[in-house]
């Protein structure tokens, strides 16, 4: 029984070049490149324009770790090609961001601005003053810092007022009934 995902080939698109050194597999795409040490037990082979991999032995942690490297290989791949996009809207009266050359300024009705710098590999967009888009390579690093400037105003459920994903849905509270 091997892993469901791991089994999976991971298709290489035109413009992405692919290196595998041993454990050390790095692709480079138009977007930029990226790297990763493939865990112990798992080997990654080229095949024509697809990369697979394969598990070592059918034990269970092994059968993990290929699906997880999959997982990872194939995410790296579509980054440098594609690249990776999260959406972000304020919503609040006063509540605004502003692009400072690299950097975001956040007026979120707190008694000071926060300013948030971005992370090696991530860039900052800001198309009006309520939404902010979050762009990489790293799947990973692009979720972790929308989710890092998600947290400095979290959606409220009474009004909805905070920092919150385009795609979520916040669910309402009634407020309190009244005499």
């Amino acid at each position: 029984m091997a892993s469901h995902i791991g089994k999976l080939p991971v298709a290489i698109p035109a413009g992405v070049e692919v290196t595998i050194d041993g454990q050390n597999f790095s692709a480079k795409g138009a977007k930029g490149s990226d790297s990763y040490v493939i865990p112990e037990g798992i080997t990654a082979v080229v095949e024509g324009n697809e990369i697979v991999l394969t598990p070592a032995d059918d034990l269970r942690p092994t059968r993990a770790k290929h699906g997880l490297a999959r997982a990872i290989v194939a995410s790296m791949v579509k980054g440098v090609h594609e690249g990776y996009a999260k959406t972000l809207q304020i919503v609040g009266t006063g509540y605004r961001a502003t692009l400072k050359g690299k950097s975001i300024e956040f007026a979120l009705g707190y008694s000071h601005t926060i300013t948030v710098d971005p992370a090696e590999g991530i860039e900052f967009e800001v198309p009006n003053a309520n939404t902010v888009i979050v762009k990489g390579t790293d799947k990973q690093a692009v979720g972790q810092a929308a989710a890092n400037i998600r947290k400095l105003r979290a959606p409220e459920p009474y009004k909805g007022k905070g920092i919150k994903y385009a795609d979520e849905h916040i669910l309402r509270k009634a407020g309190k009934a009244g005499k």
